[in-house]
């Protein structure tokens, strides 16, 4: 069941100005700035780095010990890979190749976790992958005390694809893209929301544990979200971008307290969702270059902006990356989103009945010459619940698109880890 939405106001996302890790952006100046505590050996997406790329995290918590516990990262084709918490490497899962030879390989995404999923009889906490380069899902199990390593794959082997009927559909990679997990408190089954690259998609996936011990996935419904807009002077826009491309999705994360989804349309804005896919799409926010014009250029393989008639926001800069919650026991909290065009973070109220109002907004700057900032950040995650004595107040954890590892001209990504406390402290 597919549901598609008439037109209506939105957002354009154009070039982004990349700064550097103590550069602080025009639009940012004036608001707080935390520290990271540490960060990952930096991934390089050549082929001497196994072309791996940092992209998205999720936090772990160990319940038998906190202080054990882990963050599970996306690395692109690189893989995947676990950290503990003091941001080393526990371990590292390639991805899978394609078919054959000629065919896409694999190539992680992001990333996000279900608790207690019943699997072989028992309830396991697994972590869920959208594999663009095969348009699947993979699902591993996370135990973390397993010889070998806490990740063990149980992806069923007749998963199908997400969104292509055949391999070459696969091979044109609008495929699954971002990903946020859901499970029902009213029926306690579990889903994961996938988007589609390239297009405004998103498919909502019941996760399914079979006799043999391994998870398979059956598609529920889908939704599409503008990809034109009226504005607010009569005329119609669409964000800049390369023919054929639509404004695609990838940052989600699912409120489990309401089941609502937050859905970043990149060049838009971020869209409030119920997470079953039903009813009627709130923009809560819109991008800066929301309305802009702007003619792409072939040859650049960039878009040239028009003049801003003015109908944009005023707190996020294309692209609307990394989205995730800090919740409270109280019911009160935060809903996070990277401002990749000017290297900040957005807070607004995780209350619906506050209309996800704006709080505050802060970056992650450097703690030293060794230890630089987050800049074009991608995924983020947040776990506000005491990890151990190295994060009692819990963790934020940010990929860094600009990591500077002191390895020549080589470009690199990895990830920051934040203490959470001081995150809550910048946005009160």
């Amino acid at each position: 069941m597919t549901i598609r939405l008439a037109s209506r106001t939105s957002a354009l996302a154009l070039c982004t100005t990349l700064a550097t890790s103590f550069a602080l952006p025009a639009q940012a100046s004036g608001i707080d700035s935390v520290r990271p505590k540490a960060e990952t050996a930096p991934l390089f997406d050549d082929e001497a780095g196994g072309n791996a790329n940092a992209d998205d995290p999720a936090i772990w918590r160990n319940p038998a010990d906190p202080g054990r516990s882990l963050v599970i990262a996306t690395a692109k084709q690189g893989g995947l890979r676990a950290y503990d918490l003091d941001a080393h490497q526990v371990q590292s899962i390639p991805a899978p190749a394609g078919p054959s030879a000629d065919d896409k390989p694999g190539r992680f995404n992001n990333v996000d976790l279900v608790q207690g999923l019943r699997l072989g009889g028992v309830r396991a906490d697994v972590a869920v992958v959208s594999d663009r380069g095969n348009d699947r899902l993979r699902i591993y199990r996370i135990d973390r005390d397993k010889p070998g390593g806490p990740l063990t794959d149980v992806t069923d082997p007749g998963v199908r694809p997400v969104f292509s009927a055949d391999q070459a559909e696969i091979n044109k990679q609008k495929t699954a893209y971002g990903l946020a997990t859901w499970t029902d408190r009213t029926t306690g089954r579990s889903y994961a929301l996938v988007s589609r690259r390239n297009r405004t998609r998103i498919a909502l996936l019941e996760l399914v544990a079979t006799a043999a011990g391994t998870v398979d996935y059956r598609q529920v419904r889908t939704l599409d979200l503008p990809s034109s807009f009226r504005l607010p002077n009569g005329a119609s826009w669409a964000p800049c971008a390369e023919p054929g491309e639509l404004p695609q999705v990838e940052g989600m994360v699912v409120d489990p307290a309401d089941g609502t989804l937050y859905a970043g349309q990149e060049d838009v804005g971020i869209w409030r969702i119920d997470a079953g896919l039903t009813g009627t799409p709130v923009l809560i926010d819109k991008v800066r270059e929301y309305g802009v014009p702007g003619t792409y250029d072939e040859q650049t393989e960039e878009c040239t902006p028009g003049v801003d008639p003015g109908f944009g926001g005023t707190r996020l800069t294309a692209d609307v990356e990394g989205l995730t919650l800090v919740d409270e026991p109280d019911g009160d909290g935060y809903l996070l989103a990277s401002s990749q065009g000017d290297d900040t973070f957005v807070a607004y109220d995780r209350e619906r009945d506050e209309d996800n109002e704006y709080e505050n907004a802060f970056r992650v700057a450097a703690a030293s010459p060794t230890l630089d900032g987050s800049e074009v950040c991608d995924g983020a995650a947040a776990l506000n619940a005491p990890l151990g004595t190295r994060y009692p107040d819990g963790l934020l954890v940010v990929q860094d698109g600009e990591e500077t590892p002191g390895d020549g001209d080589r470009e690199a990504t990895g990830f920051k880890f934040v203490d959470l406390g001081k995150v809550v402290d910048a946005i009160d």
